[in-house]
């Protein structure tokens, strides 16, 4: 069975951002609440493109600012693959 979009995303988050997998919830902001700083957003961007081997759109990416939202931007992406 596959993971889901939202575990995928969440795994990629703690990895990325070095936070426990706990912390990452959906509704957790990536700077506020996971400390996230400008250039690990353009690493998490490049991590989920490779992840879920989609393009994303730089600007749109870096609007996302939870782990909810990520999960839904990527959901859209992968629909129109």
């Amino acid at each position: 069975m596959s993971q889901s979009v939202a575990e995928r995303v969440k795994k990629v988050v703690a990895r990325q951002l070095r936070v426990p997998i706990e912390r990452v919830t959906e509704e957790a902001r990536f700077v506020e609440d996971l400390g996230a700083e400008s250039i690990q957003s353009l690493e998490l961007v490049m991590a989920f493109e490779e992840e879920f081997d989609i393009e994303m759109d730089e600007e749109e990416a870096l609007q996302v600012k939870t782990v909810g939202g990520a999960i839904e931007y990527i959901s859209r992406l992968l629909e129109n693959k």
